[in-house]
């Protein structure tokens, strides 16, 4: 039993040394880094799969991706701004401490429609999906969508 613990010590202790240096934003940003990549290779494997493959078809989802990065790191700049004129007007004290809002947001949004395109791309590969799982994909979708719009609304 010694050995069996030690070994799980052993796995777990990168990870937790990892969440104590990058926290659950951190390890949000990595969750989009891997469907990101997850999502053009199974892309890939199913078009390789169909014979439909191409590098022209293959560079656009690299492009697709890139344009991804680049909405993420806007609204990561955009957070950074509104952080720091809101914690640091004179004379005014909000009664929390900004840090993120929009940037979580759309990471999750992100997150849930390369986890979509993964589903889609393993039924192309032959893979049955249950489609339970993919109506809980776009379920939980539209609520970070209404949770987006309702920051945006004019009152």
């Amino acid at each position: 039993m010694g050995i069996i613990n030690a070994i799980k010590e052993a796995i777990a202790a990168p990870f937790v040394g990892l969440s104590f240096e990058v926290g659950w934003f951190g390890w949000l940003v990595a969750v989009f880094g891997a469907c990101l990549a997850g999502d053009w290779i199974t892309g890939s494997a199913a078009a390789a799969k169909n014979g439909e493959w191409s590098s022209k078809i293959s560079r656009e989802g690299i492009w697709h991706k890139a344009g991804c990065i680049v909405v993420v790191l806007v609204a990561a700049v955009l957070d950074r701004v509104i952080g720091g004129v809101l914690n640091n007007i004179p004379g005014i004290s909000p009664p929390f401490t900004y840090t993120v809002l929009l940037c979580p947001i759309i990471l999750v949004w992100y997150i849930l429609t390369e986890l979509g395109s993964i589903i889609e791309n393993a039924g192309k590969m032959g893979a049955p999906v249950p489609g339970f799982l993919k109506k809980a994909i776009a379920l939980i979708k539209g609520t970070v969508d209404a949770a987006g719009d309702k920051i945006t609304q004019r009152k």
